[in-house]
């Protein structure tokens, strides 16, 4: 199946621009989700986490302290990497489920660390970013989620910059004060886009098979 991989930073408004493709019916891959699916009471990511972080760092219903290891990581790069061990052969798994169940001419995988990654670019055939300025990401964190501007500031540190996004992307939908319908718009041209492009794709695959 035709993948595009849709990233953008914190606070770039992915999720908004996810929700417009998915209103086209185009299937969704949200390894976001899916992070917080095998984390949620009892997910399946815990036991490893409890093993190797201690039960400080698992909630009374089972789930990750999200707010105890968000300290932890942000201070700590070996933490983090230990987490991510855990963490990321799993979301990678369920990501490629998801995608071998999508039905539609084509899945969108939203992957917020896509370019941090270094090999999700090798596994989607087209990168389409969602950009918008760093005043902008962080005042959309501020008020979303009641963040500092320095916590926002650190969040950004640790992605990729916004010249790297836009250096590994194909496409790109421009979001900076943009409104909902020039979103729409943006997200329409690039669907059509996209259909074309994987019926291209399954052409040459039937081709190849024949």
């Amino acid at each position: 199946m035709f993948v595009v991989g849709l990233t953008g930073g914190i606070g770039s408004g992915k999720s908004t621009v996810a929700d417009l493709f998915a209103a086209h019916g185009v299937p969704l891959v949200d390894t976001d989700l899916i992070a917080h699916r095998i984390t949620a009471p009892h997910g399946i990511a815990m036991p490893q986490i409890a093993a190797e972080f201690g039960t400080e760092f698992v909630a009374a219903d089972g789930s990750l302290d999200r707010a105890r290891m968000r300290t932890l990581v942000f201070s700590d790069d070996g933490a983090r990497k230990r987490l991510e061990g855990i963490t990321h052969p799993l979301i990678r798994a369920e990501t490629e489920r998801g995608q071998r169940e999508a039905r539609g001419p084509y899945v969108i995988v939203v992957v917020p660390l896509l370019v941090e990654s270094g090999s999700w670019k090798t596994r989607v055939n087209r990168v389409l970013s969602v950009d918008c300025s760093v005043e902008t990401q962080i005042s959309r964190v501020m008020t979303r989620n009641g963040f500092s501007r320095a916590q926002v500031l650190a969040i950004i540190a640790r992605q990729a910059t916004r010249e790297a996004r836009l250096a590994a992307a194909d496409d790109v939908i421009g979001n900076d004060g943009a409104s909902l319908e020039s979103l729409r718009a943006q997200v329409d041209a690039q669907h059509r886009a996209y259909l074309s492009l994987a019926a291209g794709a399954s052409g040459q695959a039937q081709d190849a098979d024949s």
